[in-house]
């Protein structure tokens, strides 16, 4: 007989969990991020400028994570390509540009590779932004920052559009770039294992009274989840064999920047 929840806390949060879970299922393993790699969200904002808008032609994102400043250049998958409106990033909004596993290490420079569609619009007229040879190939962003396994990060590439356009004679404009850089971790990550190995177990992240993150076990009983805010949380392991019970562990202490390693569950 399957033995009863051991608190209250749990059946809230598993019928919380199984309303979102419908949403979520889909993405039940996306959470995890691969041995030995960091992830790297790249998000573009803006300081205000004095026009309508200001569009830039985003085609590649590359990062540099080797000493070698031709050959070690990579291409981050998934980046969103298209024309973004500068204007429409400003009061601390941004947009997310790439989100992707790097290797660990240094990042040491990220390139920025823009198309020709670079547009400045003043009142009804739409110039086109010259872009100088030596940017056609990408402009170089120097980072030189450590990334650890296990932790997503989110570099903020702050566009200065006042500095960035600069009008020439016969209303010409040409675009020289101005970008401020910040790369911080985003949240702490928690990584544990369950057994036995063979059954599919939910587990749910509580902090307070919200379950903000699911996942599910892998095929060897591991879970991980990342971009959690620092606190302290309660796991509820909800396995899919009913002949095993609902059970939880508490105080697990979450910091910035790290992956907290948890004990691992067996379950009964």
């Amino acid at each position: 007989m399957r033995r009863p929840v051991i608190t209250t806390a749990i059946i809230i949060a598993a019928a919380s969990f199984l309303t979102w879970a419908c949403r979520k299922e889909k993405d039940a393993n996306t959470n995890g991020i691969s041995p030995n790699k960091a992830r790297l969200q790249v998000a573009l904002t803006d300081d205000p400028g004095d026009y309508d808008a200001v569009y830039i032609d985003v085609r590649d994102i590359q990062i540099n994570v080797t000493n070698d400043s031709v050959g070690g250049w990579q291409s981050l998958p998934n980046v969103a390509v298209g024309r973004y409106d500068l204007l429409r990033l400003v009061n601390d909004d941004d947009t997310i540009l790439a989100d992707a596993e790097i290797p660990v290490g240094r990042v040491h420079q990220l390139r920025l590779i823009l198309g020709p569609d670079n547009f400045v619009v003043i009142g009804n007229d739409s110039i086109r932004l010259e872009t100088p040879s030596a940017q056609q190939s990408g402009l170089k962003l120097n980072i030189q920052q450590d990334v650890s396994a296990g932790i997503m990060y989110k570099l903020l590439l702050d566009f200065n559009v006042a500095k960035s356009i600069v009008k020439t004679g016969n209303n010409r404009y040409i675009l020289k770039p101005v970008i401020r850089t910040m790369l911080g971790a985003v949240g702490g990550s928690i990584k544990g294992w369950v057994v036995p190995d063979s059954v599919t177990t939910a587990v749910l992240f509580i902090l307070g009274p919200d379950t903000v993150a699911s996942t599910y076990t892998d095929a060897n009983g591991g879970y991980f989840v990342r971009g959690l805010n620092a606190g302290s949380y309660n796991l509820a392991f909800l396995p899919g064999d009913t002949v095993l019970r609902d059970t939880s562990r508490t105080g697990i202490v979450v910091n910035t920047g790290m992956v907290t390693v948890v004990d691992t569950m067996r379950l009964q």
